[in-house]
């Protein structure tokens, strides 16, 4: 089973897909503020779920959502669909790099998914040509909670330079021209949720398709994920979503 499957079915207790609590996500969008008829852009979009609970924000907006798995977009055209919002949302297949900027977007979201653009840095600088004059940029990203330990740096496979701590965050959205007008900092109880409903949703459902090939992959995936969560970076790996406007 390839891992964008995988990954769609992980997320499917928890298509926010980033360790955000429903309540904090509309805070977020709350304080971005923009109008109405706001023009949204969802990089890295998954299942859309941000896209779709922004155009709850704003009535009269449009969202464009962007990912390269295909699972995730279907899941995304029937939560549209079930939420009375097809009509408002459209979807685009391709790589977040490669969607080509008009620079006329009100609130540009790329939570969870500055991956797809090499780093925080990349991020900020793509997703940014994007954003408006006066619109907003929300980004979601890791940063270190406390020194990261042997064992998290094995589990992330990743370097300590790889994220930097909360502080160093905020410097790098500055440095790059950005004015934080507002930040939420997941707890405990945020991480723990999406840890569990990830590795809970391949879970249940291998457990659920006990006869499908992909059965036995989902629930070894799920063991080693919730492994390295548990031994490794849980305490270590914070989350935080910026509001960023520009200086």
């Amino acid at each position: 089973m390839d891992r964008q499957r995988l990954s769609s079915i992980a997320h499917t207790h928890h298509p926010i897909a980033a360790p955000v609590s429903g309540v904090a996500v509309n805070r977020l969008l709350r304080r971005a503020g923009r109008e109405p008829a706001a023009r949204i852009l969802d990089l890295g979009c998954g299942e859309a779920a941000w896209a779709l609970q922004a155009l709850a924000h704003h009535p009269d907006g449009h969202a464009d959502g962007v990912d390269l798995s295909p699972y995730a977009l279907e899941r995304a055209a029937s939560a549209a669909a079930e939420r009375g919002l097809a009509d408002r949302l459209t979807l685009h297949r391709r790589d977040a790099r490669d969607y080509v900027p008009d620079g006329d977007y009100d609130l540009v979201l790329c939570v969870g998914s500055t991956h797809a653009f090499g780093g925080f840095g990349p991020a900020l600088e793509l997703a940014g040509r994007h954003v408006n004059r006066d619109g907003v940029l929300l980004v979601g990203e890791g940063f270190w909670e406390t020194p990261p330990t042997p064992a998290a740096l094995a589990a992330l496979d990743a370097t300590p330079a790889d994220f930097t701590d909360l502080p160093g965050l905020v410097a790098a959205a500055a440095s790059a021209g950005w004015v934080p007008v507002y930040a939420h900092v997941s707890d405990a109880a945020e991480w723990d949720d999406y840890e569990w409903s990830w590795t809970g949703s391949l879970t249940g459902w291998a457990l659920d398709n006990p006869g499908h090939p992909g059965a036995a992959e989902a629930l070894a995936a799920a063991e080693e994920h919730r492994d390295q969560w548990l031994h490794g970076y849980r305490g270590v790996l914070g989350f935080a979503t910026l509001v960023l406007r520009r200086g």
